[in-house]
């Protein structure tokens, strides 16, 4: 086998652990959301914390995950924990890093999921160094919703993940407001748009904008994308962009 063929094997082996891993999660916890024709809704009630997490599993991690998820996710699903939904990364466009894949899960509130953060380890002792010898890189952002927020997903559809953090105010604000102009007019929709996370100690990742956009199919987002690497970006800190399938 060429290296060509053995590095495309070797994808989409981690492929398979990836979807596994987000099966072995969604039947743990019950998913918490809606399909009906390869379009899967997601809901979220004014008050409860949205987690977002983008991971990279360190390799040959397999049997570690697994009694990771023993010992710890029934302590977190005991506390509230509920997964949403997990996809890999099949892209990185723009940033510094590259995780394997995101996940999206939502706690009942906030002080359950801050509770959570700071009791875990009388119940698991080893519980943030259990992460660092499964993941090298363990980014969370948790959001607490200030309305009620609703998202679906189409399988059909084409997704990609945008975060943006700020250096200066008033030219941060203009970007954000051109980029969302030039999303709508080649044809994205945000369909979910976050600000004001909360990244804890240790798994620090706290972008000033954060949002989730559809396109018709991957040729529509490379159109915007050409467009969107000649905007100013003298407001921005830094950006990172994902294909997420």
């Amino acid at each position: 086998m060429d290296h060509d063929g053995f590095m495309d094997q070797k994808k989409e082996q981690m492929k398979s652990k990836i979807i596994i891993v987000i099966s072995l999660l969604c039947l743990l916890n019950g998913m918490g959301m809606v399909a009906q024709e390869g379009i899967t809704g997601y809901t979220l009630k004014k008050g409860e914390v949205l987690d977002v997490l983008f991971l990279t599993q360190k390799q040959e991690k397999d049997s570690l995950f697994k009694d990771y998820v023993r010992v710890a996710f029934p302590i977190a699903i005991q506390m509230g924990y509920k997964n949403l939904t997990g996809r890999q990364i099949v892209k990185s466009t723009q940033g510094n890093i590259e995780p394997q894949n995101v996940v999206f899960a939502k706690w009942d509130n906030r002080n359950i999921r801050e509770r959570f953060i700071q009791e875990i380890e009388t119940h698991v002792p080893d519980f943030h160094q259990q992460r660092r010898n499964i993941w090298s890189i363990f980014n969370l952002t948790y959001y607490e919703m200030s309305k009620d927020v609703s998202f679906a997903m189409d399988k059909d559809k084409y997704y990609t993940i945008t975060a943006y953090w700020k250096k200066d105010e008033d030219k941060f604000n203009a970007f954000v407001n051109t980029f969302d102009k030039v999303v709508k007019r080649f044809g994205g929709t945000h369909i979910l748009e976050l600000r004001d996370g909360i990244s804890p100690f240790m798994y620090h990742y706290r972008p000033d904008y954060f949002v989730m956009t559809e396109w018709e199919d991957k040729k529509q987002f490379e159109l915007f994308y050409q467009e969107n690497l000649k905007m100013d970006t003298e407001g921005l800190l830094n950006v990172n962009q994902f294909v997420i399938e």
